[in-house]
This record gives structure tokens, sequence and C-alpha cells, in this order.
């Protein structure tokens, strides 16, 4: 099993056959900077100072020519040839609150949720912490490359996944054509846009699309410690058209305790619609005006529902550290 040295500060940790840099680090608990752990964001670049790894995607996103140049690597896809040497910067707010872990999962049941969202309900092996908002890998049967998807419930035996298929995606049809019983193996927790239970700041989250999913774990998580009883909860759920709708029933046992506010960002003609329309962070906005600035803003979606809500949040006067979302898209 290699032994990987970080030579910024001499730590070691083992990286278990067929793992990741990353993985092995968040194993070790070590907090190696990191948020997509697809090969798409570059947040958890290192360079190679000894030793040998490949990359598990060949042209992975986040690794610019640059960075190739500088023979600097993806540590959530670089996996080590034999005993390594690296060089990266460890940040405490990267130490995984839940040890990640592999298990094997088991398909229970898949609920629609949209038209094109279904609920995904697996029974997993071993212990099944997690923190609410925190994503994991599925590793389908036959497809190259984990998927990252977010869950939606609480932590239990019992892990549930809102996935959107899409359109020709080789993970998404295996998971919408499968049965209950098929099984696949669940890497996780990760993440970092968990909630944060220890904040008395009220609690604005933003979903678009299947974004919803780690939303309504955090609606859940928050009604579950009690958060509602003392401060606003309110999740914004934005799509496109009424078909993409869902209703406040899902949020589970958080409704009626947690506010509700769908809007459609291209209603179609003849749409029997009287809720706001627009993009989901003008409609934020507007509705919470002064007040956003003193919330704290949890939000998944698409990138450029993401980079517009960044946007939003830094003309309302919020602080950065009041924004919480992993960039796994």
């Amino acid at each position: 099993m290699p032994t990987i040295t970080n030579t910024r500060d001499d730590t070691r940790f083992l990286c278990e056959p067929g793992d990741t840099v990353l993985r092995a680090a968040l194993r070790a608990g070590i907090g190696m900077p990191y948020s997509c752990n697809t090969g798409s964001c570059g947040n958890c670049r290192f360079d190679l100072v000894e030793g040998e790894v490949s990359h598990l995607r060949d042209d992975p996103p986040g690794l610019s020519e640059k960075d190739r140049a500088k023979n600097r690597w993806l540590g959530c896809q670089a996996v080590p040839g034999g005993d390594c040497q690296v060089k990266f910067r460890t940040m405490d707010q990267y130490v995984p609150p839940v040890t990640p872990a592999r298990r094997g999962a088991e398909l229970q049941s898949v609920e629609p949720i949209t038209r094109d969202i279904s609920e995904f309900a697996f029974r997993v092996d071993g212990a099944g912490a997690f923190s609410p908002g925190q994503y994991a890998l599925l590793t389908v049967p036959g497809v190259e490359g984990a998927r990252a998807y977010s869950m939606s419930n609480l932590a239990g035996d019992t892990w549930r996944f809102m996935i959107k298929r899409a359109p020709g995606g080789a993970a998404t049809g295996w998971l919408f054509d499968a049965a209950p019983g098929a099984t696949l193996e669940i890497d996780g927790p990760f993440g970092t846009a968990f909630l944060r239970e220890d904040s008395d700041r009220d609690i604005v989250l933003l979903a678009g699309g299947s974004g919803l999913s780690p939303m309504v774990s955090i609606a859940l998580g928050a009604v579950a410690a009690g958060l509602h009883d003392n401060r606003k909860i309110h999740l914004f759920y934005g799509c496109r058209e009424t078909a993409d709708l869902c209703t406040p029933d899902v949020l589970g046992p958080a409704q009626g305790k947690v506010g509700f506010t769908a809007a459609l960002s291209d209603p179609e003609d003849g749409a029997d619609w009287e809720g706001p329309t627009g993009f989901l962070h003008d409609v934020v906005r507007d509705q919470m005006g002064e007040a956003l600035k003193d919330c704290d803003l949890y939000f998944a979606g698409p990138a450029v529902m993401s980079a517009a809500v960044q946007q939003m949040a830094h003309e309302a006067g919020m602080p950065m550290d009041r924004l919480f979302f992993d960039e796994f898209y």
C-alpha cells in the first residue's frame, strides 16, 4: 500500500489500492482542499515532488497545460503507482466531519419527483453517517468513473439521492433503468457545504434542478436540530417549466416548518402559473431584500446559476464565509 508524504508539513498517509491521493488524505483525516471530487474544479491540485501517479481521467477539465508543465496533478484523479512525495497546503475546513468510506449499496425504491428527477433510495452496508448537505460518489456497474450525487435525506442505513436524468448519460441511464435489488458502490460522504448548526442566522436555501437534493437534506437537518424554533428557514426552488416543478411535500417532515417558494424561469405558453417567474437569484434578491446579507446562504444547481448566485450575494453585501456550496457540476 503506497505511502504518501506531504513535504509541506511532513505528514504521511496510506493510499489503499485504487484510491486517489485526495480520498486517501480525507480518509486519514487530513484537510486537503477540494470540492467536486470528479476532476472539474481544480481545487485539489498538488505538486508531485517524487514518485509516479496516473490520472483516472485522461484530460480532466480542472487541470491546465500550465499545471501539467509544472508537474501539478489533481488529488481527486491521481492514483499513486507507489510511494510518493507531494506538496499541498492543508486547511482545517476540509477535514471531513465524517470519515468517508466505500460501501456496497442496494437499490430499494425509485420515486418520481418531476418529469426528469427521481429520488433513489439505497440501503447501504455498515454505518451510514453523513452531515446534511453532503454528497457521495456512486460507481455504476459498467460505467467508467464515479459520479457525484448529493443525499436528500438524513443519515441512516438508507441513503436517498434526487437525481436528474441526463440525456444520453451512461450513469443516469443505468440508474433510471435499474430495478430494486440492483447493487453498486457508494463512496462517501464528501463535501464541505453541509449544515452549520452552530450559526444563529436565518437560513436561505437555493436549489436549481437536481440541486434540490442537498437543500432538502439541509432543511431536514435544520428542523431535526430544532433550528426552526428561533430562526427562519426558506427553500427557493428554480426550474424552467411547470413539468419541472415540485411541491412543498418534497420537504417531508420539514414541510410547514421551512418556507418554500418555487419559481419558473421560462414558463410555457398558456401555463397555469401564478408564482414568481425569472431566474432564481433574481427572485431571491427581490423577495429577501436587505435581509439577505444577514443570512446563511446554501445553494446547489447548474454552474451558471452558481455564478449568478455568488454575484447576487456579493452585490447584497453578504460576506463570503456565509455562502456554502460544492462545485461538483
